[in-house]
């Protein structure tokens, strides 16, 4: 499965694609005023070209890392779904369509505890970074999938 399966049917991948292509567009710019000034004459232009290099190369890094991650969730979250282990969306949401914060706090504790039980299984990680998500906590989500992602390898 690639990352340019369903590319055209699934906002998200596009989404991810328009913000790339944007960032890689600003990386060639800058690394382009960089290069620019390093060949200047003056010792000044000079630093700052080399400092204007240093900005394309830590977002390539972050962008590439990004990616892969993205990449190795999908990869992960069609495993769960072809298994039948994704959990299940049935929490209650208000009218705006976001989740209640207290029913997804009530199911927490079980994902938890599958977790506590299974602390080696990328499975009980991944669905304990969806328990995350859906309790809004963003960032322990985001830890809790790259945890399942070294799991996975």
């Amino acid at each position: 499965m690639s990352f340019f399966s369903g590319l055209f049917t699934n906002k998200a991948k596009i989404g991810v694609l328009l913000v790339t292509l944007l960032l890689v567009f600003y990386m060639v710019v800058a690394f382009q005023r960089g290069w620019t000034l390093l060949t200047a004459d003056e010792l000044s232009a000079k630093a700052l070209g080399a400092a204007y290099l240093v900005l394309p190369i830590v977002g390539a890094w972050a962008l590439i890392r990004e990616l892969q991650f993205g990449a190795k969730t999908e990869k992960m979250a069609h495993i769960l779904a072809d298994e039948g282990g994704l959990p299940v969306d049935n929490l209650p949401r208000t009218p705006g369509g976001r989740i209640i914060r207290e029913a997804a706090d009530a199911e927490f504790p079980k994902y938890q505890a599958e977790v506590e039980a299974q602390p080696a299984s990328w499975r009980a990680w991944f669905r304990l970074s969806c328990a995350y998500d859906a309790a809004g906590d963003r960032k322990r989500a985001r830890s809790a999938m790259r945890r399942a992602g070294s799991l996975y390898k």
